[in-house]
């Protein structure tokens, strides 16, 4: 049985972290990996030829069996901002087609195409968001036409953990020849996501989150419609031949192969990709599978404490167990930013939403002050 990972995390026993969903504690082997990774840079000498690519491969494969991907179709990225990037750049689509997000989508996901409707004449349509998960993917099946150049999406709003149905609208976007491209960022590592049956045509992921890295580096998948595709910097290593420093003035206009071309330059990061493999690796002897089901194991046992002071939230099979959404009628918000500050209670707020985050790291009684915290703000 699955039981709280706590011990292999550095979080003080009197804080209640409930908030991996902005930005996740590191592990200690992540810790130690990083810091080894400091040192060494005080001894650069250290540091050979092979290193610049033996971590990165490891990483990239990691990831790749994460979500079911090849290797060679991983790229290191610094941002979902610039996997986007590399996305729009590559955007072949028509005038007047359009491209479609959801209500409330993040605004990286959204300033992405900005700049590519206005030069392709594409329009931007937002799927306004509906009362449960089913039928506000129902409505985004209906929007998905030939006219349709991309779906932007994520396995889950980011805001409430809104599931979406997405092997159905994968598969009408494949009957309309339409791109579809996934921010996993709050679902990667936490949520099995399995692209062999998605089969989207690019996951980009933070990797601060819930790949439980660190801030600054992230992974992205890019699929066959993107191949020969233009990258958005021109950096020596992602260079046919980059493996060989002798030859590096002999320049090519060649990649290395598949999805390296949309790689960072300085993607050899020798802190951030040795701190990033201990936490795929651990992440993949966890499973995401055992995530969900601890999660969902620890959250159950308060729902019906939350539904009695009036709380209202998604049912179990329309929302995530890691990151779900609670909202109130009437909230004294300031008064509940005092009751959780003062039991050292951390979540996010996103609108009027309370959006709570757990993970491996939590344990029953980080749920039961959050919940003390809420009565509290209620006056009961």
């Amino acid at each position: 049985m699955f039981t709280s990972q706590k011990h292999l995390f550095s979080l003080d026993d009197s804080v209640h972290y409930l908030n991996g969903a902005s930005m996740s504690p590191l592990l200690k082997s992540v810790e130690e990996a990083g810091i080894k990774g400091l040192l060494r840079k005080s001894q650069p000498q250290s540091i050979v030829q092979d290193d610049y690519f033996t971590d990165v491969e490891t990483v990239r494969r990691l990831f790749g069996q994460l979500i079911q991907a090849p290797t060679e179709r991983i790229a290191i990225i610094p941002s979902v901002s610039y996997g986007m990037a590399n996305v729009a750049k590559n955007l072949k689509a028509q005038p007047g087609q359009h491209i479609l997000v959801v209500e409330g989508e993040f605004p990286s996901d959204v300033y992405a195409w900005e700049e590519v409707c206005e030069t392709q004449q594409l329009e931007l349509i937002t799927i306004d968001r509906t009362e449960d998960g089913p039928s506000w993917s129902e409505a985004i099946l209906k929007g998905i036409s030939e006219r349709t150049a991309l779906v932007l999406l994520a396995p889950l709003h980011w805001s409430d953990g809104l599931l979406f149905d997405l092997k159905n609208i994968a598969q009408r976007c494949r009957k309309t020849g339409t791109l579809l491209v996934i921010d996993g960022t709050q679902a990667v590592g936490a949520i099995p996501f399995d692209l062999s049956e998605i089969q989207a045509d690019a996951v980009i992921v933070a990797g601060y989150k819930w790949l439980l890295g660190t801030y600054g580096m992230g992974l992205a998948y890019y699929g066959p419609a993107f191949d020969e595709g233009r990258s958005i910097e021109q950096s020596w290593i992602n260079r046919k031949g980059s493996d060989n420093f002798r030859s590096l003035m002999s320049y090519t206009q060649e990649f290395r192969p598949g999805a390296s071309r949309y790689s960072m330059g300085e993607q050899s990061n020798f802190i951030q990709i040795p701190m990033q493999k201990v936490a795929l690796q651990q992440l993949l002897d966890w499973t995401p599978q055992a995530v969900q089901h601890y999660s969902r194991t620890l959250v159950n046992p308060f729902v019906e404490r939350w539904q009695e002071l009036g709380f209202q939230l998604a049912e179990e099979s329309q929302r995530a167990s890691h990151l779900f959404g609670l909202r109130h009628n009437v909230l004294n918000h300031e008064r509940l930013k005092q009751e959780l500050s003062q039991r050292k209670v951390f979540i996010s707020t996103r609108g009027t939403i309370l959006r709570i985050a757990v993970h491996v790291y939590n344990e029953p009684q980080d749920l039961e002050a959050l919940t003390e915290a809420l009565e509290a703000s209620l006056g009961k």
